[in-house]
Order: structure tokens, then C-alpha cells, then sequence
């Protein structure tokens, strides 16, 4: 019988889930990192290093980064959204980045003051700098489903950005719902146009859940053959360019529904319980994950004498 295949979880919590958050100290995130490594995660995104005006809540990029050897056995990567960023990663030791390309007109201009075409147009000179410093791209299709200013998303422009993100040299792709629009069926049209385009790739999934939605929309993923998925423990998140943007799928309501399905993470959902009352303590506010507020996965009830 052969194994059932697992799934790679990336967790989000460092950056997505606190860029719109008000800031915590350097210390405290190293914590917060800390608790996540232990879990068993493997793959970290810690920061982003854009704008400190634009995103107050990351502006200690920097500082994050010359903290994160003392983590080896971690994958950790950044999100960047231009050539300064690009730059400022690389002088940072950090060489995963993660480089978003909004598939509306109306959210990239938002998002980073250009068109959709000159941000498509910045992969190549992107992907040279980093390759240069023997990095990893990877691009990020944002408002894949929807946009809040355009309204939906063809999903032709998406599986034609991802083609065009590939032949100008990124290494890997994910396709985000970046407002929590999407359902299982426009997941399993959107991301089989997008594995057509991009044959022998693997794509990603980021998933906000903001309409209920996050966990079927990654079983539907799933099923259809996608195992990288990004999530923040305790459903930490959101895009502060992106009006209605809620947080992402929660890590441990992932890993629950995964490992209790067979499909195995290896990740510990005790452990990232712990990691998410930690967070909730430092930022003062209940997280929105169903799972944190049950207490975890079920216990028996002891029977009356």
C-alpha cells in the first residue's frame, strides 16, 4: 500500500499575520519565532522588507534577519515587493524571497503604486539579483479570485502571469486569495489552469478565510494534487491594501484537518496552540481560529462514576 502524500505547510504568522498589526518588538517576534520553530514547521516566512512607512509593523526587517542562524534547520524567507527590497534581503543574508505580482489592475496600484505589466515586467531583473546571490524566487499571485476595487479575476490573467513569471526566471509559484473570496470549485478551475501553464511546477496556495472558506478551498487543493500551503497560527493576517482582507487560514486548523485525514504535515497542533496563545498574549486580542478557541483537537469527557 503506498504512503498517502504529505503536505509542506509554510507559516505565515511572522509577516502576513502581523503586517497589520500594531508593532512588537524585535524581541518579542524572535519569540514568536522561537515558538514556531518548535512546532516542527519547516518552512518560515519571517518579514518583508518594503516600505516602513507603509508597513510600520515590519520595519525591523533587518533586525529579524540577523537574528535567524539561530535557527539552521529552518527554510526562512521574506517578501519583497521592488528592487530595493530585493536588495535590502540580499545585503540581510536572507536569499528566499518572495516577490507578489497582483493579477488586477486596481490592487497592484494599490498594493505597490505600478501596473500589473511593470510589475510582471520586474520578475526578470529580480530574479537575475537573486539568482546572482544563489537565491531562491519564488512569485506570489495576488487577488487570484477576486479584486476589491476591480472586481473578479479572470482566471486566464492568472494562469498567463504564472507562465510569464516562470520564462522570466522565477523558481517557484503560489497562487494567493488575498480578500477570501474563493470557494473549492474556482480553486480547482483556477489552480488547473495555472498547473497547466506551469507543468511540473509546484504550486502554492495561500488562502485567506474570510468567508469560511480556507479549509475546503485547500481540501479542494488538495485533491487536485497541490501540497504546499502557506497559513498563521491562530488565523493571524491580512492585506492592509486590500479593503475586507481578514486573516489567513489557521496553521493548526490546517494541520488538524490534514492529520486527521491521514495526510500527514509533520508539524505538532499542540505546539502550534502554544505558539498562538504566545502571540495572542503579546499582541492583547483573541485570535479568530475556531480550533485555539475549543482548546485544541477533542478530549473525552470522563463518564460519571
Amino acid at each position: 500500500m503506498s504512503a498517502v502524500p504529505g503536505v509542506d505547510i509554510r507559516e505565515v504568522g511572522p509577516r502576513d499575520g502581523l503586517q497589520i498589526e500594531e508593532p512588537l518588538s524585535t524581541e518579542a517576534k524572535l519569540e514568536f519565532v522561537d515558538a514556531l520553530v518548535a512546532t516542527g514547521v519547516r518552512r518560515i516566512e519571517v518579514t518583508s522588507f518594503v516600505s516602513p512607512r507603509a508597513v510600520p509593523a515590519l520595519a525591523d526587517a533587518e533586525a529579524v534577519a540577523a537574528e535567524l542562524k539561530r535557527w539552521p534547520g529552518v527554510e526562512f524567507s521574506a517578501l519583497v515587493a521592488g528592487m530595493g527590497g530585493v536588495r535590502r534581503a540580499l545585503a540581510s543574508g536572507v536569499t528566499r524571497l518572495e516577490y507578489v505580482v497582483s493579477a488586477s489592475e486596481g490592487h497592484s496600484q494599490a498594493n505597490v503604486g505600478r501596473s500589473s505589466e511593470d510589475s510582471l515586467a520586474l520578475i526578470a531583473p529580480i530574479a537575475d539579483l537573486v539568482h546572482e546571490a544563489g537565491g531562491h524566487l519564488e512569485v506570489i499571485v495576488a487577488i487570484a479570485f477576486d479584486c476589491p476595487f476591480d472586481g473578479p479575476t479572470p482566471p486566464e490573467r492568472v494562469a498567463e502571469i504564472t507562465r510569464r513569471a516562470l520564462e522570466s526566471g522565477a523558481d517557484a509559484l503560489a497562487v494567493a486569495d488575498t480578500i477570501g473570496t474563493a470557494t473549492p470549485v474556482r480553486v480547482t478551475d483556477v489552480l488547473g489552469r495555472v498547473m497547466a501553464a506551469a507543468p511540473g511546477v509546484d504550486v502554492g496556495l495561500h488562502l485567506h478565510d474570510t468567508r469560511g472558506q480556507g479549509l475546503a478551498n485547500a481540501w479542494a487543493a488538495y485533491m487536485l494534487g497541490v501540497r504546499q500551503f502557506d497559513s498563521s497560527v491562530g488565523g493571524l493576517g491580512g492585506c492592509p491594501f486590500a479593503p475586507g482582507a481578514s486573516g489567513n487560514i489557521a496553521t493548526e486548523e490546517l494541520v488538524y484537518m490534514f492529520e486527521d485525514g491521514g495526510i500527514p504535515t509533520g508539524i505538532d497542533v499542540a505546539r502550534v496552540l502554544d505558539a498562538a496563545r504566545l502571540v495572542s498574549g503579546h499582541l492583547g486580542k483573541t485570535l479568530p481560529s475556531g480550533l485555539l478557541a475549543a482548546g485544541g483537537p477533542p478530549v473525552p469527557v470522563p463518564r460519571p462514576s
